[in-house]
């Protein structure tokens, strides 16, 4: 946990950017009535009958001190597209850095084994020393400043009936492009120091002299 908190207060850096990588999906939902439209001293009114049409799954890698994100939205959450997400943020996303730490959950697709699996080994090789991997303890993906992109997302556009994979890409992508014009940053004040106050059961007692 402390390690997370530790890199969090690292100075902004544009050779070194810190991104947050997490994955989610969403239920799509097709109506089977037409619904009637907002009127007047109405609201707009549907069927609580739905139909399930699928689901998306989001990929997304966010800075969050500097107000970008990338959200990908897929059939699938396979090692394949954790890996070309990936790829893409070295490449493209941020070319330029000399080192990208990358914070995510400790799924067993985000190894640098997924790399090699999708990649030549050269490509592999390349990429992974561009990377440095810092993972969130089991049971810490509140850690993860992505879950915080996740939940304004969700508020934001997410929070009511798509009917299909392309429905949500179309609309997640309007609203990345959004926020992203807008330099939406999180502004993370949780520190090692709060940590050891408010989460001291976590720590190991000691009998040692301080």
């Amino acid at each position: 946990m402390e390690n997370i908190l530790a890199v969090y207060k690292r100075p902004i850096d544009p050779d070194f950017p810190v991104i947050c990588m997490d994955e989610s999906s969403v239920q799509c939902i097709k109506e089977v009535r037409e619904a009637l439209p907002a009127k007047a001293g109405s609201p707009e009114r549907y069927d609580a009958e739905y139909e399930r049409n699928g689901v998306a799954h989001l990929i997304q890698f966010s800075a969050p001190f500097i107000g970008w994100r990338r959200i990908e939205v897929k059939d699938n959450h396979a090692a394949k597209e954790w890996a070309t997400g990936v790829r893409k943020l070295v490449e493209e996303d941020f070319a330029d850095a000399k080192r990208i730490t990358l914070v995510m959950d400790n799924l067993n697709t985000h190894t640098g084994a997924s790399l090699y699996k999708n990649f030549e080994p050269e490509v592999a090789r390349r990429l992974l020393q561009k990377l440095e991997f810092v993972y969130t303890p089991k049971h810490g993906s509140w850690l993860n400043m992505a879950e915080c992109e996740f939940s304004v997302l969700s508020r934001q556009c997410l929070n009511r009936r798509l009917p299909d994979i392309d429905t949500v890409r179309d609309e997640v992508d309007a609203w990345t492009t959004s926020r992203n014009q807008a330099g939406g940053t999180i502004n993370w004040r949780f520190t090692a120091e709060d940590a050891r106050i408010k989460l001291k059961q976590l720590y190991p007692i000691t009998t040692g002299v301080n």
